[in-house]
């Protein structure tokens, strides 16, 4: 295929394989650096929609899209208004979430806390950044972020040296937060993650309000596809992969009964067939390859002539940060 991708789309293969034959139009709802817009087109996609609300990544498409003819169309925005970026019905819609690795890889975004950089982490470089949330939120929000979006039992131990430093000198960098927050945990042991990935990841994930744009764009793509259109997710965490999964088991009726003795739900009409109850994930081959793979699972429905419903965030089960963090 014309140009050069600088990462690698991750479960390009399986995901290529899960949705075949793959024609007509399609949309990419998280384009980054254009690898599964460029895999579509390869696959047979006529169209690729790719859509974006990180103005960088537009920014790198424009020296290589006029290499595709015009099969590959940009639109800024968020994917959860992906139905109205479209303008049309679609043949399938790609949505791969989190953070893009040439988002991670450049310092001054303030994604990583392993280089030094602004604290930012803005996808589409508007709004309130991260520092002005550490600076200024109460301990008991900042515990409940990182309890909730990150799962770090050590959250209300983290919140309260936070709010403590930001006292002596409010936060401006990535390195600033992490050393505070290492501080807090245990030294890892060798191959461990780093003590800070659970705070920046629930911090990313509250500053752009991630999981509301998940569940407003499954819907979103719900409304997009058209009878037999596919729909394929791929999720990098265990509270992403929750969200998914639980909007495919209610859209396809294959919702586990929580009490065997509580009364029959009603039948609905399933909106969408699922391919595999399992997630699908990294083959030995590519995780030796793209080691950011490893947490990468697929999941895949195909959409039927069932009427589209709005988003339920209660009924997903998206954490809200009500709850008081732990420790």
């Amino acid at each position: 295929m014309s140009g050069t991708a600088p990462h690698i789309p991750v479960l390009l293969t399986p995901l290529l394989q899960a949705v075949a034959p793959v024609e007509g139009v399609w949309v990419d709802g998280t384009f980054g650096a254009g690898g599964y817009a460029r895999g579509l087109i390869g696959a047979g996609a006529s169209k690729v929609i790719g859509i974006d609300r990180d103005p960088l990544a537009h920014e790198m498409a424009a020296p290589w899209l006029p290499d595709y003819g015009g099969k590959i169309e940009l639109r800024l925005g968020t994917f959860s208004d992906l139905d109205i970026l479209a303008g049309e019905k679609v043949d399938g819609v790609v949505l791969d979430l989190g953070v893009s690795s040439m988002q991670l890889d450049q310092a001054e975004r303030g994604f990583s806390f392993q280089k030094d950089g602004p604290l930012d982490m803005r996808m589409s470089q508007e709004g309130p950044s991260a520092a002005d949330l550490v600076n200024t939120a109460s301990d008991e929000q900042i515990a409940d972020i990182l309890y909730l979006f990150g799962e770090e039992r050590a959250s209300r131990r983290i919140a309260r040296a936070i709010v403590a430093a930001r006292e002596l000198e409010p936060f401006r960098t990535t390195l600033q937060l992490a050393s505070v927050i290492a501080k807090q945990l245990p030294r890892p042991k060798p191959h461990e993650s780093h003590p800070a990935t659970r705070s920046f990841q629930a911090i990313r994930i509250a500053v752009n309000a991630e999981f509301d744009q998940l569940a407003e764009g499954l819907a979103a793509a719900e409304r997009a596809l058209k009878p037999g259109g596919r729909l394929a997710v791929v999720t990098f965490h265990s509270l992403e992969d929750r969200i998914a999964k639980r909007f495919f088991q209610l859209a396809s009726g294959s919702e586990p009964a929580a009490n065997r003795y509580a009364p029959a739900k009603a039948m609905v009409e399933p909106r969408f067939r699922l391919l595999s109850k399992k997630a699908i994930s990294a083959s030995e081959e590519e995780l030796a390859l793209n080691p950011r793979s490893r947490s990468a699972k697929l999941r895949v429905g195909i959409r039927t002539e069932a009427a589209a419903i709005a988003a339920d965030a209660a009924a997903l089960g998206l954490p809200r940060p009500e709850r008081k963090g732990r420790n």
